[in-house]
């Protein structure tokens, strides 16, 4: 017996905005069925004593040290910017104090 018909597979079509032919429809119902068929063999892993992740590689910020540094081309750097005023970036202002 299918787990999913086609009318199920054209409801989520319609809500998805996809148009599909009767072909499509058989063959999505059946990728659907293989993507069920593989969550219920995961279904059966012990994950009793497995902690919560996010992601499957670690991932850590790489933080350096805030450092002023001095640029021997800076008024060309500066003269790139739409604005300037004397020798920084003018900017719009966004915040009103």
């Amino acid at each position: 017996m299918k787990r999913i018909s086609s009318d199920e597979v054209k409801k989520v079509a319609q809500l998805a905005r996809l148009e599909l032919n009767e072909s499509e429809i058989r063959q999505h119902g059946e990728q659907l069925e293989k993507i069920l068929d593989y969550i219920k063999q995961l279904e059966k892993i012990n994950t009793e004593n497995i902690p919560c992740t996010t992601r499957a590689i670690e991932v850590v910020n790489v933080l350096r040290k805030d450092e002023r540094k001095d640029y021997p081309n800076n008024d060309e750097l500066i003269d790139l910017a739409p604005t300037r005023e004397g020798k920084f970036f003018k900017v719009p202002k966004i915040m009103n104090h």
